[in-house]
C-alpha cells in the first residue's frame, strides 16, 4: 500500500535538488558515452549520487553505487543497438554520431535505461527526476518502471507518452505524438497494469493512442497516424484511420 498523505503530513522540501539530479544525469551519460570523461570525471559523478541519495534520505548508497556503475557496460550496449535501429530505420540519418549527438528520442532513451536500471535497485525518487528531466529536454515522458526491448526507435520523439507498466518488446519504432496509455486515472489501479503491450517489430505512426492494461499490439503490426485503439490487435495487422477530405477549387 502506498503512503497515506494528510495535509498535516506535508513538509518542506528541497526544491533545488530538481537542479542536482540534472548535472547528476547530464554528466552520467557524458561519463556511459565516453570513456575519457568517465575517467576523468567518474568520482566526481559518484559524489553528486551520494550527495543526492542522502538528501533523499537512502542509505547504502557506496554500494548502490557499485551496484549502478557495474551495470554501465550492459546499458550501454543496449543503447548501441537502439543508435543502430535508428540509423538504420531512419532515411535522415547521415551517420551514427548523429544519432548519439542530435537526436532527442536517443537521448530520452539513454535516460530511460539509467533511470530503469536504478528502479531495479529500489531506488525511489531518484529515477522519477531523472524522467522528469529527460522529459523537459527532449519532449518525451517515458515512466522508468516501463519494460523496453532492445532495438527501440524513437522518431522526432516530441509529445511521446509512455505510462509506468508498458510493455515494448524488441525493434519496435514510434514516432511523435505517441501515447501508450491508460483507460482510467485511479489511485485505486496504481498496482494493476494500466497500460499497453507492444510486441516486437511493431511500428507506430504519429499521434497514435493505445490505451489500456489489457491491450496487446501483435507482433510486426503497422499501426497508423491519429488511430486511438482501445482493444488488442492480431499479429501481422495494419491499422488505419479511413478519411474522406473534401477539396474545393478556388473560381
Amino acid at each position: 500500500m502506498g503512503e497515506t498523505i494528510t495535509m498535516n503530513t506535508v513538509k518542506d522540501y528541497s526544491m533545488c535538488l530538481r537542479d542536482a539530479v540534472e548535472n547528476f544525469t547530464k554528466e552520467l551519460i557524458n561519463g556511459v558515452f565516453d570513456e575519457h570523461y568517465q575517467l576523468i570525471h567518474i568520482e566526481n559523478t559518484k559524489q553528486k549520487f551520494l550527495k543526492i541519495l542522502e538528501r533523499l534520505a537512502i542509505s547504502e548508497g557506496e554500494v548502490l553505487w557499485n551496484e549502478f556503475k557495474n551495470s554501465f557496460i550492459n546499458i550501454r550496449k543496449k543503447l548501441d543497438l537502439d543508435a543502430f535501429a535508428a540509423f538504420n530505420n531512419d532515411p535522415a540519418a547521415k551517420s551514427l554520431e548523429e544519432i548519439y549527438l542530435a537526436y532527442p528520442g536517443f537521448y530520452a532513451i539513454a535516460v530511460y535505461r539509467l533511470s530503469h536500471q536504478l528502479l531495479d535497485l529500489n531506488v525511489a525518487v531518484l529515477p522519477r527526476m531523472m524522467s522528469e528531466f529527460a522529459h523537459r529536454y527532449t519532449g518525451t515522458d517515458i515512466h522508468p518502471r516501463a519494460e523496453i526491448g532492445e532495438s527501440f526507435f524513437i522518431d522526432h520523439a516530441t509529445g511521446i507518452v509512455i505510462g509506468e507498466t508498458t510493455i515494448i518488446k524488441n525493434n519496435v519504432q514510434i514516432f511523435q505524438g505517441v501515447t501508450l496509455g491508460g483507460l482510467q486515472v485511479k489511485k485505486s489501479l496504481a498496482s494493476t497494469k494500466r497500460h499497453p503491450t507492444i510486441e516486437d517489430n511493431v511500428i507506430i505512426y504519429a499521434n497514435a493512442t493505445i490505451l489500456g492494461g489489457n491491450v496487446v499490439i501483435g507482433a510486426n503490426s503497422v499501426i497508423g497516424a491519429n488511430v486511438c485503439i482501445r482493444e488488442s490487435i492480431p499479429e501481422n495487422s495494419v491499422v488505419t484511420v479511413q478519411y474522406e477530405n473534401t477539396i474545393f477549387k478556388k473560381n
